[in-house]
């Protein structure tokens, strides 16, 4: 007989697994069987880290910058965050309000638990990224889903924002460009959103604008605390160097928002982690300094990917998807296949055993699809893209 399976917290028993990650390690370790796999799973810039950046975190190892670090940043680390947000995001910024975190992800969920009580409601619009909704479970609240659509741009509207608000609703999350649908929302509509919340002072908004570089529509970026400044007040802008400069590894995220919040995300943290990692610290502070001139290449690259995998699965009869207006990914509507196999989960399953990892739709609140990441080489799309075909046909 075995051994009953240790308790967990009901905390941790009220969420999932990530599906990304999920798909990533199974990917892995197929290859490490000897599997023939091509990843289009993670969200991974594939090009190499900029020199600039490898010679700071060199430079800090040399000068023995491995101790501990003021808890929400060393102060030119906080310094060099506020110059992103101004110069980058047009988000003018005390780094007395800005904090660093080990990843965007780890900010978004200090922000959650420190403001989050058992019955507060979370607007997510879906399809979301996946860490979303398991970050407010596991913080007691409880997930409102705000369903979008392709043929609406992935993006709610200030009516639907209305309906959906009541006196519990506690946070609005917005993430432009999208994760996973690459929507970005124009000036022209988070002003309209923006219209909806100032009737709702009990809303906070959190504006995940980590992709904003990697945008292929004209213009700037537009980001709620720049377009209703009257709501700065209780908006939470997530940023980073993890898409931008090609530093997943390196672990760092930063956040702008009033002083009251990020000094509770800032006491959080202080017992969680502490510190983000000094050398990465030191190597963030050379992104946000250093030449930006790299990132126009990058992009009009990822645009290039992007035309060639939309026009590929718009050509695989069952498979469409839509243009996306920035990030890296591309959310594919396989509706016209599901009778075949079921849901997308068994779809992605079958697209494995062809040697593609992909991530259902199912696993970011959408249905009847999957997402697909164009951050590789292209001759690993086109074959990719091959592959697929062949998979379904």
């Amino acid at each position: 007989m075995s051994a009953a399976a240790p308790p967990v917290s009901q905390a941790l028993a009220r969420i999932a697994a990530s599906r990304t990650t999920a798909m990533t390690d199974r990917a892995i370790a197929l290859r490490a069987a000897g599997r023939d796999i091509i990843s289009l799973s993670v969200g991974e810039p594939d090009f190499a880290t900029p020199d600039h950046v490898l010679a700071a975190a060199k430079a800090a190892l040399d000068a023995g910058e491995t101790k501990y670090t003021a808890v929400g940043g060393t102060a030119r680390m906080k310094a060099a965050a506020a110059l992103h947000f101004a110069r980058d995001l047009a988000i003018a910024v005390p780094s007395e309000q800005v904090t660093i975190s080990a990843g965007g992800k780890q900010a978004i969920f200090h922000a959650l638990l420190a403001t989050l009580d058992p019955g507060d409601e979370v607007l997510i619009p879906a399809p979301w990224w996946v860490s979303y909704p398991e970050i407010v479970r596991f913080a007691g609240g409880t997930v409102v889903p705000l369903p979008t659509a392709a043929t609406g741009g992935f993006r709610i509207t200030a009516a639907q924002l209305a309906a959906a608000i009541t006196p519990r609703t506690r946070w609005l999350l917005l993430n432009s460009p999208g994760n996973p649908t690459g929507a970005t929302y124009p000036a022209e509509e988070l002003q309209a959103l923006g219209a909806v919340l100032r009737a709702h002072p009990q809303v906070l908004v959190l504006s995940d604008d980590i992709y904003a570089p990697l945008r292929y529509t004209p213009g700037r970026h537009a980001t709620l605390a720049v377009e209703c400044p009257d709501l700065s007040d209780r908006v939470l802008t997530v940023s980073g160097v993890s898409k931008s400069h090609a530093m997943t590894g390196f672990r760092i995220g930063v956040a702008a928002g009033p002083a009251w919040l990020i000094a509770a995300m800032e006491k959080l943290q202080s017992h969680s982690s502490g510190n983000p990692c000094s050398v990465s610290q030191a190597a963030a502070v050379a992104a946000f300094e250093g030449p930006q001139d790299f990132l126009a290449a990058w992009c009009e690259r990822f645009r290039a990917r992007r035309d060639r995998v939309v026009a590929g699965i718009n050509a695989i009869p069952g498979l469409s998807t839509p243009v996306p207006d920035g990030a890296f990914y591309c959310m594919i509507d396989a509706a016209p296949l599901m009778d075949r196999f079921g849901d997308d989960n068994a779809l992605a399953l079958h697209l494995l055993d062809h040697g593609v990892a992909i991530v259902a739709a199912s696993g970011f609140g959408g249905r009847d699809g999957f997402r697909i990441s164009f951050a590789a080489d292209e001759a690993k799309l086109d074959e990719a893209l091959d592959r697929i075909a062949a998979a379904v046909a």
